[in-house]
């Protein structure tokens, strides 16, 4: 009895202290943000490239998005209204449909309902983005952005993939305006124009056996458009250790390497996209469509898109545009083709995407790399990989469908039929994969994956035609040749190797553009004997200082120009048909056509190719502008098209006659892969996207020349190298 009365003697003293205990105060949210910057160190090295270290992974993500966006806001905030469907609220009507493009699949409250169902890692890892931006956004009010003054944690699963927009731009927008919009619209498909510059990337994987080292190495080489990723080192005392690309507004690595491997993406010729041509019927309550020997009602939703009508004024004043939308089981429709709605099925996936991608940054080696890839969710992308172990490896595409391979699935397959369904996804074992080839070296430049290793590379006919869907490439039969035999590479000659000078595409078209000249008659030879001489004696490689390259590339833009309508008619490779199908004559016309233009751009035709070919930033703006009167530098390298493996795809601009590179080898690392890791980079132009900081263009004269710098990796090279340390809302301005 008497501890009885004492228990409850006791209970009730402990509520009267806690009632009369002042409350504990509540942490606001700015609190909160400051509490976890104090937690986290930047470092910036010599060339301006952070370091992040925090003690979790939440932490290094709050400080790498906060760095980020100290190097460019404006790129984070464009891709992310890009990939939200939110870029008309900044750029007005011109973007509506690439808008409805991007709400098709990215519905925001799905995403915001799949934000809720995420792991608590991946929610804390999302909210940490959303800190680090809106904290960046408090201490630097004089940033203005143009629509997003605050970002929500569910927006990082808008945008899982480092390419932006990934599969979705497969739409076409002039054929989804056509479907959708007010009026009919004739507007050209890029797609189908084959003198454009190759999209797409290189990578190498080097064996042990080949390395002067007797590590495994690799080479990350990405061709996106310049100043798409930053490069960043993230760490934390939880695992973390990733140095790479970075796409802007990205929380994890999406080419790079940590202490145990590297990975490399190159654009898939995997097909992981397919159309349904959708049999419809339209009726009082509904459109239908036929499915077997059922009518399956399409569904229907309305997606409002508002758009900025003053786009020259701050202030901004939205107007809306709505639209009724469908979809079939298959996907939405995207357009039209004929009297059949055609219906556009991807991967959407965006919780295992985010998982796949941030996850990638923690494996350990080649089994831990392989689980990571069973989200089959890196869809767009092949993978060339290396790890301290010595392995080597390729991933053919990471998402394709199972299906009857009695269809051309290269084509929209009828929707009606039941024999077209999807029959669930290719396991890893089932790809194009490859892994420790005898050979001792691994290739992919966005070409098919038949020729990776030479006599160890997989069997086309092992394989259904939808495994792969690309044929080799100039850059393909270049890299072969690079890395066949060779022995005993180290950083600098793998560097080498990505920079060799050969134009392969010349090889075979160069005599035939001789054979003409020889056969044709004096009268048509005028003029053209000089250009001729030198491409006779050229050694089909590229330098600053050398005429013959300019005369065979301006020659070679001016065929292909020529022959890309008829190639594509005729479903011919471009190579192909500017050899084999173009006549003598159409040969020396194009050689006339190229010296002419040489001529009027610059007063003769013998100009050295580096006076032509230029690298110029000017600005920070995400579209350059170029201006022949203002300093570049010239760039020896060329247009991947003519197999160049060190891309760089240039061309004039409004009245420039000087060409300027926009894309191609916007980032350069190569890695070695021993107990102690080393590796060498570069970015073009510089870190920052702020033209008054010192690392806006630092990069340039390394770009140019394909002089890669030290990457500092550990922290006793990272102190030693610092140029300035700081926590996130405390740097010195």
């Amino acid at each position: 009895m008497k501890k009885t009365i004492l228990t409850a003697f006791i209970f009730m003293t402990a509520i009267l202290v806690t009632a009369c205990s002042p409350s504990s105060p509540k942490v606001t949210e700015l609190e909160g943000w400051q509490a976890t910057a104090n937690k986290i160190t930047i470092r910036r090295d010599n060339w301006g490239i952070p370091h992040i270290h925090g003690p979790t992974d939440v932490d290094a993500v709050f400080g790498m998005i906060y760095a980020q966006a100290e190097d460019d806001f404006n790129r984070i905030e464009v891709n992310l209204l890009n990939a939200m469907g939110r870029l008309a609220e900044a750029e007005g009507e011109s973007e509506i449909y690439r808008d409805l493009r991007m709400k098709l699949f990215i519905r925001p409250n799905e995403i915001k309902e799949i934000y809720q169902l995420s792991p608590s890692w991946l929610k804390n890892l999302m909210n940490s983005w959303a800190d680090g931006l809106n904290y960046y956004l408090y201490t630097h009010p004089e940033v203005k952005p143009k629509v997003l003054s605050r970002f929500e944690p569910w927006m990082a699963l808008t945008f899982t993939e480092g390419s932006i927009g990934g599969d979705i731009e497969s739409a076409r927008l002039n054929r989804l305006e056509n479907f959708y919009g007010d009026k009919i619209v004739d507007v050209p498909d890029e797609t189908l124009d084959l003198t454009k510059e190759p999209q797409g990337s290189n990578g190498f994987a080097i064996a042990p056996k080949n390395s002067a080292s007797g590590n495994a190495m690799l080479l990350i080489n990405p061709h996106t458009s310049f100043y798409f990723r930053a490069e960043l080192h993230m760490q934390s005392d939880e695992g973390l250790n990733a140095y790479g690309a970075v796409t802007w507004g990205q929380f994890f690595v999406y080419q790079g390497f940590n202490d145990k491997n590297g990975w490399m993406h190159t654009s898939t010729g995997a097909d992981f996209i397919d159309e349904y041509l959708e049999t419809v019927e339209e009726r009082k309550d509904g459109v239908y469509y036929l499915h077997g020997e059922n009518w399956r009602k399409m569904k229907t939703s309305v997606i409002t898109i508002p758009y900025r009508t003053n786009i020259n004024n701050e202030k901004a004043v939205l107007a809306k545009k709505q639209f009724t939308v469908y979809h079939s089981h298959h996907g939405p429709i995207v357009r039209s083709e004929g009297d059949k709605w055609v219906a556009m099925s991807i991967m959407e996936e965006p919780m295992k995407a985010l998982m796949q991608s941030y996850g990638r940054t923690k494996t350990s080696g080649l089994a831990s790399y392989k689980k990571n890839m069973q989200f089959h969710t890196n869809s767009s992308n092949n993978t060339v990989y290396a790890d301290v172990d010595g392995n080597i490896g390729f991933f053919h595409g990471n998402f394709i469908p199972k299906r009857d391979p009695k269809f051309d699935w290269s084509k929209p397959v009828d929707g009606s039929d039941v024999a077209t369904e999807w029959q669930g996804i290719h396991t890893l074992e089932e790809s194009i994969n490859l892994f420790n080839p005898s050979v001792g070296w691994i290739q992919n430049t966005n070409n098919w994956p038949f020729s990776m290793s030479g006599i160890d590379s997989p069997k086309k006919s092992d394989y259904p035609q939808y495994m792969s869907t690309f044929g080799e490439n100039p850059r393909g039969i270049h890299a072969i040749r690079v890395l066949k035999n060779s022995k005993n590479f180290t950083l600098d000659s793998l560097i080498e190797a990505a920079y060799d000078s050969y134009l392969t595409a010349f090889e075979p078209l160069l005599p035939s553009l001789l054979t003409a000249y020889d056969n044709s008659e004096n009268t048509q030879q005028e003029g053209l004997s000089e250009p001729i001489a030198l491409l006779r004696s050229w050694d089909l490689r590229y330098a600053i200082d050398s005429v013959p390259t300019s005369v065979a590339i301006y020659w070679g833009r001016e065929l292909m120009r020529s022959s890309s309508v008829p190639a594509r008619e005729a479903a011919m490779n471009i190579y192909d048909y500017m050899l084999n199908e173009t006549s003598e004559q159409q040969k020396l016309d194009a050689l006339r056509a190229g010296l002419a233009k040489l001529t009027a751009d610059f007063g003769q035709w013998d100009m050295p190719w580096g006076e032509i070919n230029r690298f110029q930033r000017l600005t920070g703006d995400i579209v350059q502008p170029f201006d022949d009167s203002k300093p570049s530098v010239p760039v020896a390298f060329a247009s991947s098209r003519w197999g160049s493996l060190a891309a760089y795809g240039q061309r004039t601009f409004n009245d420039s006659k000087k060409n300027y590179g926009t894309r191609g080898n916007s980032f350069v690392a190569v890695v070695d892969f021993g107990k102690k890791i080393t590796a060498k980079a570069i970015t073009a132009g510089g870190q920052s996207g702020d033209v008054n900081s010192p690392h806006f263009a630092d990069q340039i004269l390394g770009f140019a020349n394909g002089k890669l710098r030290d990457v500092y990796f550990y922290d006793a090279d990272i102190k030693a190298n610092t140029e300035e340390a700081y926590l996130p809302g405390k740097r010195q301005k």
